[in-house]
């Protein structure tokens, strides 16, 4: 995989991510359902990218934010 994510990017993905999560666990919203899943998944999945320095929707629409 082509990386197409900069440190910059990367760093406030991973940021993002770990708020999401920590706050889906910490804030009680897990009791209203789709809330904490969203959360869950949203943050999973810019730590993921963050971690691997690739993003699929990037790629799609040919965007890279890293340089050569």
């Amino acid at each position: 995989m082509t990386k197409n994510v900069g440190n910059i990017d990367r760093i406030l993905r991973f940021v993002v991510g770990i708020v999401l999560l920590i706050a889906a666990f910490t804030t009680g919203l897990a009791a209203t359902g789709w809330i904490f899943w969203a959360m869950i998944i949203v943050g999973l999945v810019a730590v993921g990218t963050a971690l691997i320095g690739n993003c699929p929707l990037y790629s799609i629409l040919g965007i890279r934010t890293c340089g050569k």
